[in-house]
């Protein structure tokens, strides 16, 4: 059971529980599963008992209690504890999350970057006509919405404001610069404003460079003002962009010792690794699932481009990079063999969903329109 399964899981539970009357409230659109936090327990956790308890008049350990008994009944779902003030924290059957992660990494590898998009027929829906004002901001967000809508399925094309009649047009992948062309009837208009590039910071902007000012642009949120400032081109762990590129970098070196070594990427069995983050602290407890947070991001990467792209937010999609790039760091360290150690099933295990994150990376960077280099 993937985590995007075990949320819709946990949905269709609030959802019953809600129809037998047992609890009073509206269905949510989404629960966000995750895994547990300190004092949790299991493979993932979730609040929604406490989101709903004030509106269904309980208290979040009844409402927490009512779920639980739902959710111990389903096929996958070894046992659900309820702690703290209504956590619910789910241990899944292992068999069924060793599955669930064997599909998730096929999926991705079989997808390449286009993993996560929607149909791409296009057929009878209406283009999208996307008008920007003549602002770096707007452009480089319609840019990129561009290719969002165009990897669900949505044509669309780009009216810079105040060009009149003779606009340049992106459409899909390619680009055009058809003019003289009025909007057709049948296009569904959306005005793309994002807060613009304050005037003074334009120059510094242009000094970045084109991937970095790129990043600048679409990071923060459209209502959020643009930072221009040399922290995007820091090499630290503290600059987004250089996370997001040099995880990138990293899976493909990987690979690449990997094949020295002898040994390619096989989805399967990753097991546990006995390190609770990428500083290598042995885990107090023992051992760990640090592949969670990784595997949680990418499972969720289809709901993020179609999120981002449903409302126009490019900044989702850059953040979910970074939730990819900060969930791989653990893993790092556990692929390739220590010593005189042999490559081992988990080993290649292990190589397969780096490269999966890797792919995810590399496709996020191209629709942001940012160069995911495998060197860095």
């Amino acid at each position: 059971m993937t985590p995007v399964e075990l949320s819709r899981t946990v949905l269709h539970a609030v959802r019953r529980a809600v129809d037998a009357g047992e609890l009073s409230v509206s269905v949510p659109e989404r629960v966000v599963v995750k895994p547990p936090g300190p004092g949790g327990c299991g493979d993932y956790a979730t609040t929604v008992a406490l989101q709903l308890a004030r509106p269904a008049g309980q208290s979040a350990l009844r409402v927490a209690g009512v779920l639980r008994d739902r959710l111990v009944l389903v096929d996958g779902i070894r046992d659900v504890s309820v702690t703290g003030p209504g956590f619910l924290n789910i241990s899944l059957r292992e068999d069924r999350a060793d599955a669930a992660s064997v599909r998730l990494v096929s999926d991705i590898l079989r997808s390449g970057e286009r993993y996560g998009y929607g149909d791409d027929s296009g057929a009878g829906s209406p283009r999208v006509l996307l008008r920007c004002a003549a602002e770096p901001r707007a452009l480089a967000v319609g840019d990129v919405l561009v290719r969002l809508l165009a990897a669900q399925g949505t044509r669309a094309r780009i009216e810079i404001a105040g060009e009149g009649k003779g606009e340049g047009e992106r459409e899909g992948e390619g680009q055009s610069d058809r003019r003289g062309s009025a909007p057709d009837a049948d296009d569904r208009v959306i005005d793309v404003r994002p807060l613009p590039v304050v005037p003074d910071d334009r120059g510094a902007l242009l000094s970045l460079g084109h991937d970095a000012g790129r990043w600048a642009l679409l990071y923060p949120a459209g209502r959020d003002r643009v930072r221009a400032g040399d922290e995007h081109l820091a090499q630290r762990e503290s600059n987004p962009l250089f996370r997001v590129r040099y995880a990138h970098a990293r899976t493909r070196a990987l690979l690449r010792n990997a094949a020295d070594l002898g040994f390619a990427p096989a989805p399967g069995h990753i097991d546990s690794i006995g390190h609770d983050d990428f500083t290598g602290h042995p885990a107090a407890t023992g051992r760990t699932r640090t592949a969670d947070p990784l595997l949680t991001a990418l499972a969720d990467h289809p709901r993020v481009l179609a999120q981002a792209a449903a409302h126009r937010a490019p900044d989702r999609l850059a953040r979910q990079l970074v939730a990819v790039a900060d969930g791989l760091w653990p893993l790092l360290p556990t692929v390739l063999p220590v010593g005189e150690e042999k490559p081992s099933a988990a080993h290649r295990a292990r190589l397969a969903l780096a490269e999966a994150a890797g792919t995810v990376l590399a496709g996020g960077l191209s629709l942001l329109g940012i160069d995911a280099p495998d060197h860095l």
